[in-house]
């Protein structure tokens, strides 16, 4: 195996190159033929034909008590009903990620319509059927439902930061400062609200356990599967190949892989389960409420002295998981005293874990409107209050970046934009009965490089296949890795095929945290260098002088077809990365800002964004098309965190009020303009062998904050509570503009 850890900047590689013209194009994706004409099979689709029996999982219809019996007498007898599967053992919601194991019931209820039994029947609308005859018996609880009570208030887990940071004495500093600014913001619970549901499909033969499932994180997912069902992982064999979208709310198992296991373990014959909508929002995960206090301590010409972020957030009992709101806080504000803090308050609600940019999608709604604020009070504009407060080394333990473009970003965006245009008084700009106005927010993303490995093979004929068992949540893992083979080794991109989500595969990264490409992209970047190197070996040449091009090997002044060289042999070669020196020795996120314009109706408070434009820096882009798209969907759910979305908890008893895709609202095609999206060239050679680094997630980072500052530039009225709503914005808007209309 060839093994490469990051304890060096990369020098000049193949991908610099570019010999093929290939890495960074914005080709199209790879699994696409097969995905829109419906070849492609998800979770639930697989076994299609064969004799298969369907679960249904049976909710508890009360927020918090104790368990004292279930009846599954009426159940069991119902027509179709093979099996119904009560217990302790039962899972009460997903696992977090890379967590040994999701938790149990234990003969406690501990949030609204938590799962309470499995029924297994011979056809999905039996089980369904027969998951109304399960009845209980129950010794209700007094629950805590919400986070505003801080009823009980405790310490989270480093998981996945240390929950506090802080440098120097900020009270004392804050308390000298000449400028003082406070201010607390909210943000809701949110849903991951995947396309594709959670869904399994397990088989059982006596020995073995397979299971299809949508999971983005194989290696871990599937010991949480055999932890669930008491084999041993090696019993056990995950495939993910196609996902429907995950967005953290799949780094852990959904309790729907355990139940399907359990059933075809119990029946013997395979079980399908898929979770309907509601169970969905109501037993697998969800981005918790916050409540964040942050501070500046800044002088009267508007340096930044001291600051401070302070977030409240929510999770069940045995949860150690934060949202880190004050994860890019960290490192992304300067003052040389300063305090970045999470407490958990504790909850009788289902249980929080990571959604899309955890800590960055909610941690920069608060801290990029508390600049546009902070700019407002000075008579500063927001552009220049960041100019002036650019650290040069992370403010935090005075680590050098690896790269930092974020004000590239900034002056790239207004150019663009037209931001000398802005309205330099709130309310000053209207049309009829719109109000317009502009804003700004920075966005950043902490940047991770994860253990990974690939096989590469060389068939006979000098065709590559690429394996890992690396997922593919939508992103356009398959197309990038291919892309990466086909440029390192000379060949077209028809010439490579990659196979993903198997754990049968060499072990993978998995996709979340915005490090997949650049983790499993690397994998195959050294895959890719053993072969070079295998190759030149059998030519008696050099590796570093050997070209590879349009499946021929170039040296001296011979050119040779790979076919000629194999001689009728494959060639089979692993490669691994590895963090290393550089995570340590540097300081390293990708970077980018976001323009919002938008109109606010002063009769109705009604906003609409006009226009949207998201600049980023994220190192080597490795395809120009999945990036952009994926800059996309950030800036879509930016639009719907800032205006629409919010997960209602029913504070008497922890119901999701509005559990399905009819009531949480989401951004619709009506709710969306044309959307910009600029990427900037950038090499960080710290971050990886790619020299790139993550954006999947980079794109929602502010975007919210963006449009609630654009909010006030038009109306002059400041909303600290998520979502923007009109019942938000009618009650402060002034008289003067009412009377107008």
């Amino acid at each position: 195996m060839n093994k490469h850890v990051m304890d060096k900047a990369i020098g000049e590689t193949r991908l610099d190159r570019n010999t093929q013209g290939i890495i960074g194009k914005g080709v199209d994706r790879y699994e696409g033929p097969l995905k829109v004409s419906g070849r492609a099979t998800y979770a639930y689709e697989n076994l299609a034909g064969e004799d298969v029996a369907y679960g249904f999982v049976v909710p508890a219809p009360i927020g918090r008590g104790a368990i004292k019996s279930v009846d599954t007498s009426k159940a069991e007898s119902a027509p179709g009903v093979l099996a119904v599967i009560s217990g302790d053992k039962i899972l009460r919601a997903s696992s977090q990620p890379m967590a040994p194991a999701a938790q149990t019931i234990d003969g406690e209820v501990f949030h609204y319509n938590q799962p309470l039994a499995i029924v297994i029947a011979e056809s999905f609308e039996a089980a369904r059927h027969a998951s109304h005859l399960v009845t209980a018996d129950y010794e209700p609880k007094q629950g805590r439902y919400d986070v505003k009570a801080r009823e009980t208030v405790r310490k989270p887990d480093a998981m996945p930061m240390e929950p506090v940071n802080e440098r120097g004495d900020f009270e004392k500093a804050f308390a000298e400062a000449e400028v003082q600014f406070d201010e607390t913001y909210t943000t809701p619970s949110y849903h991951a609200a995947a396309m594709e549901p959670h869904a399994s499909v397990a088989k059982w033969d006596g020995d073995r356990l397979t299971v299809w499932s949508s999971c983005q994180l194989l290696e871990t997912n599937v010991k949480q599967i055999a932890a669930g069902v008491g084999l041993d992982v090696s019993k056990v064999r995950l495939h993910s190949p196609y996902i429907g979208g995950g967005f953290g709310s799949k780094l852990g198992i959904g309790p729907d892989a355990v139940f399907a296991s359990l059933g075809a373990m119990t029946v013997g014959k395979p079980v399908k389960i898929a979770l309907t909508r509601q169970n969905v929002f109501q037993q697998t995960s969800r981005r918790g409420e916050t409540v964040q206090r942050v501070r500046f301590g800044a002088t009267k010409e508007g340096k930044i002295t001291c600051f401070a972020h302070e977030t409240d957030t929510t999770n069940s009992p045995g949860n150690g998981f934060f949202e880190p709101s004050g994860i890019s806080s960290v490192f992304l504000y300067p003052g040389k005293d300063r305090r970045i803090a999470h407490t958990i308050v504790e909850t009788d609600a289902l249980m929080t874990s990571a959604v899309r940019a955890p800590g960055e999608a909610t941690g920069m709604l608060a801290t990029e409107s508390a600049l546009d604020e902070l700019a407002d009070r000075l008579g500063i504009d927001p552009i220049d209050l960041r100019r002036m407060n650019e650290p040069k080394v992370n403010p935090q333990d005075d680590t050098p970046f690896s790269s930092r473009m974020l004000l590239e970003c900034i002056e790239e965006g207004a150019g663009r934009f037209g931001w000398g245009d802005r309205p330099q008084k709130p309310g000053t700009r209207r049309e009829g009965e719109w109000l317009i106005g502009m804003g700004m927010s920075s966005a950043s993303r902490k940047n991770s490089l994860m253990k990974s490995s690939a096989e590469i093979e060389m068939s006979p004929d000098g065709r590559a296949t690429v394996r890992t068992s690396m997922t593919d949540i939508g992103t356009g893992t398959y197309t990038i890795l291919q892309q990466i083979a086909a440029e390192m080794l000379g060949l077209p991109l028809d010439q490579v095929d990659v196979e993903l989500g198997d754990t049968a595969l060499p072990a993978s990264s998995g996709s979340g945290g915005s490090w997949g490409a650049n983790s499993a992209g690397s994998s195959v970047f050294v895959a890719a260098e053993a072969m070079i190197a295998e190759l030149a070996k059998r030519l008696d040449v050099d590796a570093e002088t050997l070209t590879l091009k349009d499946g021929h090997a170039i040296a001296g002044n011979r050119q040779i077809p790979f076919s000629e060289i194999l001689k009728g042999e494959a060639i089979t070669v692993l490669g691994q990365i590895e963090p290393g020196k550089t995570d340590e020795e540097t300081h390293q996120a990708s970077y980018g800002a976001h323009f919002a314009e938008v109109a606010v109706n002063v009769v109705t408070g009604e906003t609409r964004v006009r226009r949207l434009l998201t600049v980023g820096a994220a190192g080597r882009i490795l395809n120009h098309k999945t990036a952009t798209s994926q800059c996309y969907g950030g800036q879509i759910w930016g639009i719907g965190y800032a205006l629409e979305e919010e997960l209602v908890i029913d504070t008497r008893n922890g119901l999701m009020v509005n559990h399905d895709l009819a009531e949480y609202h989401v951004p619709v095609h009506a709710d969306v303009p044309k959307l910009d999206v600029v990427l900037l060239e950038e090499r960080d050679t710290h971050a990886s062998p790619l020299a790139g680094k993550g954006i999947g997630e980079l794109a929602i980072a502010g975007v919210g904050a963006a449009i609630n500052n654009a909010i006030y530039n038009a109306t002059g009225v400041r909303v600290r509570d998520y979502p923007v709503t009109m019942d938000k914005l009618l009650s402060q808007l002034p008289d003067d503009y009412l009377t107008a209309a």
